[in-house]
């Protein structure tokens, strides 16, 4: 049995992950076994209605087999989960689950944001993982997977508009291609809402000596990045290839007492969300990859955004890289018409604008600087312009040229891949770090 649940969260606190803490605390209690990893979905990141992180979570239960492994840690005992799942439940034991997971969100959910929409679901096999593939790349009905999950027999509790349905849904029918792990520790109740107490220094020594994890440290900005600012549950979390890694990272770091922590099998940091697009094909709300060139030179606008614009056969899109981005704006601002060009963004609806995640420099032109314009072979004076494309002319004798005086202009950035800050990075873009690229430089300035 599979149970998915998604949108229980609020920017006032709340964490769906937490929600996953609980559940697997109760079930366990009650006698369930745990079949692998939790899993910490990560969906469309450009939804405008979405909570906060976009995070849905889901979990195999029933009878397992092989040998345990540590997946948590609560307070006074560490729960084990199974490798293999030996036999499903009865449906008694479904329905049981099923009101287990409806009180603890009845419980636990910020029913009071209108944002806030969860959805309870429980299904026997996943789902086709096309279902996972369309929630986290485009837009997916509600309708849409109301009308599945009738078809495919599942038990499921919508609350409020019930919108948590899609989320959770595509969470049960993720099939990693790519995955990664994240360790998540939680804080006590007792210090929910007040300022966390996570050693920096440990944090940077923590992110040199495990090397598998990554996006720990902003070391550019000098700024420990595993920690949330928000008031929910969360001490830290620790990204990483491998979850006995994120496991032997944890201990590493030096902070306030921690309550407990899980292990998730995730898809962050695998750039799932991004689609390879023709520009004329982008859709509202998608994540794009992009490779064309540079058809409007970069300029800074109101607010130190820097936006510019790129085309391939199929048409032209404005790009963006704003202010939060820091440094990388600076990469962004040396670009010339005609580089060639990989980005990667999300769509902006209004204004249409792709705003950039990374870019792939392929190709740079070369860019020349007018010194002077021709002198006349008989006169020895400098001629003038007869217009944009037309030549020069000497201005005494008549004598015609097209052969200005021109000098190289050295390009202050390299071919190669350039991202955002580590304190500006999505949930499901892939770092660098990932992309097993050789990288010549990250930014400049």
């Amino acid at each position: 049995m599979w149970i998915g649940v998604d949108d229980t969260d609020s920017v006032r606190g709340g964490c769906t992950t937490y929600l996953a803490r609980l559940i697997l605390e109760r079930l366990t209690t009650e006698g369930y076994d745990i079949i692998g990893y939790p899993r910490l979905v990560r969906l469309n990141p450009n939804i405008p209605w979405k909570t906060r992180g976009n995070g849905a979570i889901a979990l195999q239960v029933g009878r397992g087999r092989g040998t345990p492994f540590p997946i948590a840690t609560f307070p006074g005992r560490t729960l084990s989960a199974f490798p293999f799942l030996q036999a499903d439940l009865e449906y008694s034991e479904y329905q049981n689950a099923h009101a287990l997971v409806n009180e603890l969100v009845s419980t636990h959910a910020f029913f009071d944001d209108k944002k806030t929409n969860p959805g309870v679901v429980l299904l026997g096999t996943p789902p086709d993982g096309r279902w996972y593939q369309q929630t986290v790349q485009s837009v997916v009905s509600l309708d849409r997977i109301h009308r599945e999950l009738i078809t495919s027999g599942a038990l499921f509790t919508p609350y409020k508009n019930g919108r948590g349905l899609i989320g959770a849904t595509a969470a049960i029918a993720w099939m990693p291609h790519d995955s990664t792990y994240e360790l998540i520790s939680y804080r006590q109740r007792s210090r929910w809402g007040t300022p966390r107490l996570v050693d920096a220094e440990s944090v940077k020594a923590m992110d040199q000596a495990v090397p598998s994890t990554f996006d720990n440290y902003d070391y550019k900005h000098d700024t420990p990045r595993i920690a949330p600012h928000s008031p929910c549950p969360i001490l830290f979390g620790i990204r990483g290839e491998n979850p006995q890694d994120v496991i032997t990272a944890q201990g590493l770091v030096q902070s306030e007492d921690a309550e407990s922590w899980v292990v998730f099998h995730s898809n962050q940091g695998t750039d799932d969300h991004i689609v390879k697009k023709a520009v004329k094909d982008i859709g509202i709300f998608e994540s794009v990859m992009i490779a064309g060139r540079v058809a409007k030179t970069p300029r800074t606008i109101h607010g130190g955004h820097v936006v510019f614009a790129v085309e391939d056969s199929s048409g032209l899109i404005a790009c963006a890289a704003y202010e939060p981005t820091k440094e990388f704006r600076n990469v962004i601002r040396e670009l010339r018409c005609g580089d060639e060009v990989v980005v990667y963004g999300g769509l902006r609806d209004e204004p249409r604008t792709v705003n950039l995640e990374k870019i792939q420099i392929v190709r740079l032109v070369e860019v020349r600087e007018k010194e002077e314009n021709p002198v006349c072979p008989q006169c020895g004076k400098h001629m003038k312009s007869r217009g944009r494309g037309q030549g020069y002319q000497c201005i005494v004798c008549g004598c015609v040229s097209d052969a200005a005086r021109f000098r190289m202009i050295e390009r202050t950035i390299n071919t190669g891949w350039y991202e955002v800050p580590v304190c500006v990075r999505r949930h499901l873009s892939k770092p660098l770090k990932r992309m097993a690229q050789q990288v010549v430089v990250t930014g400049t300035g």
